[in-house]
């Protein structure tokens, strides 16, 4: 019921929705009908202003020229005047000229009048022409403002079916009967639209329970090689108006987020009504990954919406995967290059150093072998300068030399002598010795 209050005698009464509906359509009408009426009147008397400012332009360019015509006459009948002291022939003569330019001006003036009355004429046939159709305009703008005022009042008469349609289903369905209605309705959705796009995917209840409790639906979808790249548990809540404990969304999270975890899925996805009133959950997906990881509270028309997203970004994040996996194994085959390289510098470089400290030592023997040899050439070298002096002494050494100073000698070497046959022989002998 509406209270209503009198603005004459101050008295308040009260009426139905119905009757405050029917008043409130009357003075909605009639202000509209007004504000037409004020519109159209407005548009007329600036039409008609426009076109007496251009009437009164047109007569105004007319009278100039007319004007004009005029005081050209005038020169030239005192042009006329002022010839009058010539030769009669010449003054008949301008006075046909001037009779003549007269009778031109006057053709010409009787033209421009024609002209101007034409122009009047079509001036008014165009106003009538523009009256005409801006009455036919008006005409067809209240008619569109009826079809949109028709189309407006069927719409909000359909709302308010629906609405009372739905009102008068919540009354009969209990709260476990609207929450299975909209599980219903989300799994409808997914095999209409779904179904065929994700072949590969499976979605269904979920029927496992674990530490004695579920979720609703688990959606899970596969590679073509068989590696799940994406999974979502999925909770459906709803209660009926009359439900005496109004809940919350946040009251679910951490029952759906135990959900998520104990059946190994990737994603949480909380599909609600609940909060209707709320512009946070009504606006679109909400992000709660702030409360719980990977989490996200959505209305059921953005049911099929964050499927596809969280399909497509898992898919992009595999890409990446494989590509952060093939890149590993690139690195790992170039690190254990690497190591084996870095093992063989290792061992080259072992064998290189023995090798070298072995050359080194067989460098050293050999500079000492050099030095003994160095030595022994210097000895050699010294005995051979010994055995030259040695062999010009022999070379010098005679029996005479031998004898010298020795009698016994040079006696025996006298006896030698005597028994030689011939003195060639001693001499002979002296040279052997």
């Amino acid at each position: 019921m509406k209270e209503l209050k009198c603005p004459k005698c101050g008295n308040a009464f009260t009426v139905d929705e119905a009757d405050y509906a029917f008043i409130l359509q009357q003075v909605k009408t009639s202000e509209f009908n007004a504000e037409v009426e004020k519109r159209l009147k407005e548009l007329q008397a600036g039409e008609a202003a426009q076109r007496e400012l251009a009437l009164s332009e047109q007569k105004a360019e007319m009278k100039t020229a007319l004007d004009a015509k005029e005081r050209e006459i005038a020169s030239l009948k005192l042009a006329l005047q002022s010839k009058e002291s010539e030769a009669k022939s010449a003054e008949l003569q301008k006075k046909l000229e001037v009779q003549q330019a007269v009778a031109r001006k006057e053709d010409e003036i009787i033209q421009l009048k024609a002209e101007i009355d034409g122009k009047e004429k079509a001036h008014q046939v165009d106003l009538v022409k523009n009256q005409m159709q801006q009455q036919q305009a008006l005409a067809d703008k209240d008619a569109e403002i009826a079809n949109l005022k028709a189309g407006y009042e069927s719409r909000l008469k359909m709302a308010d079916e629906q609405i009372a349609f739905y009102k008068d289903m919540k009354a009969r369905l209990s709260t476990k009967m609207i929450g299975e209605s909209l599980e219903v309705h989300c799994s409808t959705e997914y095999e209409r639209y779904l179904r065929t796009q994700l072949p590969l995917a499976e979605f269904g209840k979920d029927n496992d329970v674990v530490d004695g409790t579920k979720g609703d639906f688990v959606f899970r979808d596969r590679a073509d090689d068989g590696t799940e790249y994406v999974s979502i548990m999925f909770e459906m809540k709803n209660e009926a108006d009359t439900t005496a404990t109004k809940h919350k969304n946040e009251d679910f999270f951490r029952k759906l987020d135990e959900d998520r975890r104990k059946k190994n899925c990737e994603f949480a996805v909380l599909v609600s009504l609940l909060e209707p009133e709320s512009d946070l959950y009504n606006g679109g997906i909400v992000d709660v990954s702030h409360i719980y990881p990977k989490m996200y509270v959505i209305r059921p028309q953005f049911f099929l919406p964050i499927i596809s997203l969280l399909v497509q970004t898992s898919k992009k994040a595999l890409e990446y995967k494989r590509m952060v996996a093939e890149m590993q194994r690139q690195s790992i085959d170039v690190t254990n290059f690497e190591e084996k390289l870095l093992d063989f510098q290792d061992k080259f470089g072992k064998n290189y150093q023995a090798a070298r400290e072995k050359f080194d030592k067989a460098i050293a023997e050999i500079d000492k072998s050099i030095k003994a040899l160095e030595a022994t050439k210097q000895a050699l070298l010294g005995s051979e300068n010994q055995l030259r002096l040695a062999n010009d002494k022999a070379e010098g050494l005679t029996i005479r030399k031998l004898t010298r100073g020795n009698p016994t000698m040079k006696a025996m070497f006298a006896a030698i002598a005597d028994k030689s046959v011939d003195g060639q022989e001693v001499a002979d002998g002296e040279e052997k010795v």
